[in-house]
């Protein structure tokens, strides 16, 4: 999918995906990571970031202390340095990019410190960690920046869709 192809289904998904997110805060039954792991695997398996890299066009990660260290170090700065020439502090007191595109995003998508690269670029999108259900606003947030997130979720709807049918016929099945 192109990112042309992606903001296209993202602002005629949008509303659904919003309303979704709301009822899977309040259904605390289903444990959400087997579904998340499940699609972000099968996703993951035939996406390439590097041909979209909109994550690190338009937003920026949290660079925590170790983050900065390493990230200077690669540079060959100081941390104070690194600071004063890339971050600034956010409203939650977090330090963020000043810029967008990262400055260390390469005319070939590709980073230039990937190796030295944050915590949370080496994560994202989150949608494979432990207790997924705790940063789902982060993961709605993600279907807006991410083509990878929008499929993954639409994953999980149709996973959810497909158990809830399962059960239902099972239920009837045994008479209850």
């Amino acid at each position: 999918m192109t990112l042309d192809e992606f903001y296209q289904k993202r602002l005629k998904e949008s509303p659904r995906i919003r309303q979704w997110f709301k009822r899977l805060k309040q259904n605390r039954k289903v444990l959400l990571d087997v579904f998340f792991h499940r699609a972000h695997t099968e996703v993951f398996e035939k996406t390439n970031c590097l041909n979209c890299a909109n994550c690190c066009a338009t937003t920026s990660p949290v660079f925590y202390q170790s983050d900065i260290e390493r990230s200077a170090k690669a540079l060959r700065l100081k941390p104070g340095a690194f600071i004063q020439k890339y971050l600034q502090m956010d409203e939650e007191g977090d330090f963020v990019l000043t810029q967008a595109p990262c400055p260390f995003l390469s005319a070939d998508r590709t980073c230039l410190i990937y190796s030295h690269r944050p915590k949370a670029c080496r994560e994202y999108p989150h949608t494979n960690r432990k207790h997924i259900r705790q940063i789902l606003d982060i993961t709605e947030k993600n279907t807006q920046v991410c083509p990878a997130v929008l499929e993954i979720v639409q994953n999980v709807q149709k996973q959810l869709k497909e158990f809830a049918v399962s059960n239902i016929k099972r239920t009837n099945f045994r008479g209850g």
